[in-house]
């Protein structure tokens, strides 16, 4: 895992941040109390490393956070996260390579797909015909691949079987629903 943080706040000591990261990737997986003390003994337990990389500066924002990992299959994922205006509002502005710009929610859905008109629609209907209200929407392109990820914000959790009917609609390589619990 890496944790790599841009901009002005590297001034400060930002080893909080690689605990914050570890304290929540654990807090999911194990069933034990997860701390900010015995997080990174729970790293050591399973043979993570985790580095806290910092750069001074930061290309599209004062500063940002993002977290890296590699999977057990060698691939790649990774988000970003930064404050942004006068309120410090929350935004993911980064997922696995796609710029966004999204206000944080509780409740999202992350998809990769092939790129092609419709599929807005597709997943739009299903979810309206589900009763489940889109707050926000993103839809980040890779021109070079022809692929797309969509990232939606939406009023509730959804069930599996919504999944499975915007997996088969919209042929998504991934879905990930994501479920944000504030301490």
């Amino acid at each position: 895992i890496d944790v790599i943080v841009q901009g002005e706040i590297t001034e400060h000591n930002v080893g909080v941040l690689e605990l914050a990261a570890l304290k929540g990737f654990f807090t999911q997986i194990v069933n034990d109390p997860v701390s900010y003390v015995n997080a990174p003994h729970l790293a050591q337990q399973r043979g993570i490393q985790v580095r806290l990389l910092t750069e001074p500066s930061a290309e599209d924002y004062r500063n940002v956070i993002t977290l890296r990992g590699v999977q057990e299959d060698g691939g790649v994922v990774s988000i970003s996260g930064t404050l942004a205006g006068q309120k410090q509002v929350q935004k993911i502005v980064e997922i696995n390579g796609y710029d966004l710009e999204l206000t944080l929610s509780n409740h999202l859905i992350v998809f990769e797909y092939d790129d092609r008109p419709g599929v807005v629609a597709s997943y739009g209907t299903i979810l309206g015909e589900a009763g489940i209200n889109i707050e926000n929407l993103q839809v980040s392109r890779d021109d070079k691949m022809s692929r797309a990820l969509s990232v939606l914000t939406i009023d509730a959790n959804i069930g599996e079987e919504v999944v499975a009917q915007l997996r088969e609609a919209i042929g998504a390589s991934d879905i990930t629903v994501v479920e944000i619990f504030n301490d």
